[in-house]
């Protein structure tokens, strides 16, 4: 069975983020870059995105959904994005492993735990480095 050929109406997967997040914003931008084939539709969910669901749960949990497939948030939502990048899918494919997914998403709530501090830190940084003071 071979896989269709992406379109640019049909993203390979749909991600979506907090674009008021001064840490999502700079990962989502490494990932857009890498993603060439453009086979990612990033949704900004502080902005005007659409919302397949609660936008508090949205902007909570990184969320993520495969074309054809059901929407995943944390781990499995980063995993998702992987496969649809080529330099990044094998790390994707690995994360279908449930015990390593398991791990990356244990990993991952330990992150979202400091979030709040990682973000109040680089929003300081970046008015520090325009010039501002901290």
């Amino acid at each position: 069975m071979t896989a269709a050929p992406l379109t640019s109406t049909t993203p390979a997967v749909t991600v979506w983020f907090d674009g008021d997040c001064p840490l999502c914003v700079r990962e989502i931008a490494l990932m857009r870059r890498l993603d060439r084939r453009g086979a990612i539709d990033f949704v900004d969910v502080a902005g005007d995105g659409s919302c397949p669901t609660d936008r508090a749960e949205l902007l909570a949990r990184f969320h993520a959904q495969e074309a054809g497939g059901a929407m995943v948030s944390g781990a499995a939502a980063f995993a998702a994005l992987w496969r649809a990048i080529p330099v990044l899918a094998p790390f994707g494919r690995m994360a279908r492993n449930p015990a390593l997914l398991w791990g990356l998403e244990r990993a991952y709530r330990g992150f979202l735990r400091l979030r709040p501090r990682l973000q109040a830190l680089v929003r300081r940084l970046e008015r520090t480095s325009r010039g501002g003071r901290a």
